[in-house]
């Protein structure tokens, strides 16, 4: 129960903080990308930016307790090389961002304050995982 608490504070937290950072703003996020068609938005910079000083504290505490609070040990994953599977999945998200101006964290946000534009992106999204376990099969 308790890891079920924590982890509801915590998306409603970070839900709360994209829809106030404007993060969950389809179209301030495309300006945002527009670096050279004269509409660029630097605002996302300085919320990117600023999730930095709260990361680095959170590491800092994170490296000196033995576990987390709701969990017996830390589940970090390992460090990876650079694979054609990971450039096309980063070109992939990338895309998406672009054209539609929401990635997943933000379209879920979006859902309780602008469902009807969110929900065919949810909805595409929610089929891409499908389809992902369907037909991929990493070589391990």
């Amino acid at each position: 129960m308790k890891r079920v608490l924590i982890a509801l504070v915590a998306g409603i937290l970070f839900g709360a903080g994209l829809a106030c950072s404007g993060m969950s703003d389809p179209t301030r996020v495309r300006a945002f990308l527009d670096l050279f068609g004269g509409r660029w938005d630097p605002t996302l910079a300085f919320v990117m930016g600023g999730a930095i000083a709260p990361m680095a504290l959170a590491w800092a505490i994170r490296q000196r307790m033995d576990a987390p609070i709701a969990d017996s040990t830390f589940s970090l994953p390992d460090t990876s090389e650079i694979t054609p599977r990971l450039i096309g999945g980063a070109a992939i998200f990338g895309i998406g961002w672009g054209i539609a101006g929401l990635c997943p964290g933000p379209a879920i946000a979006d859902l309780a304050i602008r469902p009807a534009l969110a929900a065919p992106f949810v909805l595409a999204m929610l089929a891409g995982f499908v389809l992902h376990r369907l037909v991929d099969h990493p070589k391990n």
